[in-house]
């Protein structure tokens, strides 16, 4: 199913798909987007070589997949993000 995305999404969901520990069900439970809607997605939005690359990544990886993921493992955020208007994490300053 074709579904319309802002590019704002779009780019969002790229970068949550290239996150080692972003699962695949954290993108469904925001976007609506299936495994395999992401997949498409992914490549009719990327260059071939890059396309590759991300598969070759994520097939198979245990934290693309909450199935394959470790007992325990429940959560889409890392423990030290809160929620965003609150969030303390100071940016690096180069």
């Amino acid at each position: 199913m074709e579904k319309t995305l802002p590019p704002e999404d779009i780019d969002r969901i790229i970068g949550m798909a290239w996150e080692d520990r972003t699962p695949f069900e954290a993108i469904t439970y925001q976007f609506g987007l299936s495994e395999a809607e992401v997949i498409q997605l992914m490549k009719r939005e990327l260059k071939l070589s890059s396309w590759k690359r991300w598969r070759k990544r994520v097939q198979g990886r245990k934290t693309k997949h909450a199935q394959l993921r470790e007992a325990g493992v429940d959560r889409f955020k890392s423990k030290a993000q809160r929620i965003i208007t609150q969030n303390r994490i100071a940016k690096k300053k180069y």
